[in-house]
């Protein structure tokens, strides 16, 4: 038995226990008044000294740039104002995620404040993402000669190049860049390969970022020609910013630097429940305190990503910006109708997946499937609960008539962008496209035999032939004792969490479980204790009944313990109690 294997957790884990310098710890803690906790956690996020106040209380006064920084912004924002003014029609087309949803939403509550009659295009999935030629059919027959692509363009040199004779076209994005960029009157991007690199995490924006930072370029230029009156005065950009907070949140771009104002913002813009659309989307999915970060990525983002899925892809972008009480009701059941089902889709694509590998030898270290008849809306969600499942890079593909769609989801030390490339090159694949850790790609079904192959050398090579076991970064080691409210409020001067700033993994040493029992699906609750300080800390583990881990706690065993997981305010009906939410244990040594 390697080493590697004698030190797993009963979550199958490797632990990664941060080391940091504990005298620049405590300079910190001196120097900004905080706790040495939050100092330690500051400094594992790299956060420079000079950045500290402006991480722990971030004001879009002082983050946001101005929005001339970006290339092509002023001719954009300038065309965009001399439409609004000399009353053209103005359309929109957006992506059926979540990002694409409140792009579109954004763009459009903000032109129709300004009294600008729009078209708005979401392309369903079996359309295909980007511009297309229905579109622009369908805006040259709404008469408008002005089009905006929100969260889509900047790769979609055919469609746009045919459009481009007929219409001025606005590329508003945020995807990867090629040298070339489309031959359309303004494209604003700032991954353009010339873009200045003066404000690096203007690059981390998701759409809806870049869609608000242009409305404030539009309204500027709106302001310097004299536009607004009395009759129509300038609108308050920031009542949009819920649903930037909730395209940021759902887009899972790093939550730093101008994301983190957005999102901190946002969300307290949302608490005032002014938007109708999503108001009435809180309420239809029970959330019944304050949204924060996780509502936004796995309540109300599923929601609307689900319509796209397996619904219609318009009904996000249509509830965002209802000013009808009735049709946001009708919209919300719907979208709340079309989550389930994706949750029911799901979850019969998954069992079969996991039926067909866990009932045959595998012969590389990946979860590869196919069938006939599997809904495409969920094989990348499919694709990535068998990365969890196995921690191997997982494909899941549905094989269609004329041709087959997959989807795949990484681990660390495999690219899967890089894979895809060299697969197009072998032509065991048709296309595809990706990043490191998540690809989409298409082929036929007489390649799939040969791209297994590829793919599972390619993976068994990058992994040396060795067994990849998840490591979970810790980021303090505390005693029981120490796990108290106030380190609780500490951590949460560091919300809002989210990809480039996760919530804090604590370990709690030597603690005991007590009184545990099932609840729910399968969730544990117990207490955990220290008799030698005589503390109790109520925990949770969500879904672990049927592990190991589970079992070693229902054991009752009253062996002594180290604990990892998140330190959480529990709110519920106007009450606050402490909470420890397991992620793992291991046997104390």
């Amino acid at each position: 038995m390697d080493n590697q294997t004698t030190n797993l957790s009963l979550g199958q884990n490797l632990w990664n226990i941060a080391e940091i310098d504990e005298r620049r710890a405590e300079l910190l803690c001196r120097q900004e008044n905080i706790s040495a906790s939050l100092a330690k956690l500051l400094i594992l996020r790299k956060i420079p000294p000079n950045a500290i106040a402006g991480f722990l209380n971030p004001k879009l006064a002082t983050l946001t740039p101005d929005p001339s920084i970006l290339k092509d912004m002023d001719k954009a924002a300038e065309r965009i104002a001399e439409a609004v003014i000399n009353h053209q029609k103005i359309a929109i087309i957006g992506d059926y995620d979540v990002d694409g949803a409140t792009s579109t939403s954004v763009m459009r509550l903000f032109l129709t404040y300004l009294g600008v009659s729009t078209a708005v295009h979401i392309p369903e999935r079996e359309e295909g993402y980007g511009p297309s030629d229905l579109a622009f059919q369908e805006f040259s027959d709404f008469g408008a000669n002005l089009v905006l692509t929100v969260d889509c363009g900047t790769s979609a040199f055919e469609v746009l190049n045919r459009a481009a004779p007929n219409f001025d076209i606005i590329v508003i994005d945020h995807h990867e860049a090629e040298t070339k960029l489309p031959d359309v009157y303004a494209v604003v991007n700032p991954k353009r390969l010339d873009q200045s690199d003066e404000r690096p995490d203007l690059a981390y924006m998701a759409a809806v970022g870049v869609v608000f930072m242009t409305i404030i370029a539009i309204n500027r230029a709106l302001r310097q020609k004299g536009f607004y009156t009395q009759d129509l005065p300038e609108p308050k950009l920031m009542q949009w910013l819920d649903l930037v907070a909730l395209g940021t949140v759902c887009d899972v771009v790093p939550l730093l630097g101008l994301n983190r104002a957005f999102v901190t913002q946002g969300l307290k813009i949302m608490a005032e429940r002014k938007n109708l659309g999503l108001k009435t989307l809180i309420d239809a999915a029970n959330i019944s305190e304050k949204p924060d970060a996780y509502h936004l990525g796995f309540v109300l983002g599923p929601r609307i990503n689900a319509c796209g899925r397996v619904g219609k892809a318009s009904i996000g972008s249509r509830l965002l910006c209802s000013a009808n009480p009735i049709e946001a009701l009708h919209l919300a059941e719907e979208m709340n109708t079309y989550n389930q089902e994706r949750k029911d889709v799901e979850c019969f694509v998954l069992e079969q997946a996991v039926e067909m590998l866990e009932g045959s030898p595998q012969t590389y270290p990946m979860a590869f499937v196919a069938s006939k008849g599997w809904h495409q809306g969920v094989i990348g969600i499919v694709a990535g609960r068998l990365k969890e499942r196995y921690n191997l890079p997982a494909f899941v593909m549905s094989i269609e008539e004329d041709e087959v769609k997959g989807s795949a989801r990484s681990i660390e030390g495999v690219d899967l962008g890089a894979l895809i490339i060299a697969a197009k090159e072998k032509g065991v694949i048709t296309k595809g496209g990706g990043h490191t850790m998540a690809a989409g790609f298409s082929l036929t079904e007489e390649q799939i035999p040969a791209f297994r192959q590829f793919a599972g050398e390619y993976i068994a090579k990058s992994l040396n032939n060795t067994k990849p076991y998840p490591i979970l970064n810790i980021d303090l080691s505390l005693s029981l004792l120490a796990a108290n409210s106030s380190l609780c409020e500490e951590l949460e001067r560091l919300k809002p969490f989210g990809t480039g700033n996760p919530e804090p993994l604590i370990l709690l040493r030597d603690v005991y479980f007590q009184k545990p029992y099932i609840i729910g699906s399968g969730h544990i609750k117990c207490e955990l204790t220290n008799l030698a300080a005589n503390t109790r800390l109520p925990a949770i583990a969500f879904k672990v009944a049927d592990t190991e881990l589970g079992n070693e706690i229902l054991s009752q065993r009253h062996d002594c313990y180290d604990v990892v997981g998140t330190l959480r305010f529990n709110r519920w009906n106007n009450s606050t109690s402490l909470q420890f939410i397991i992620t793992d244990i291991k046997r104390a040594k």
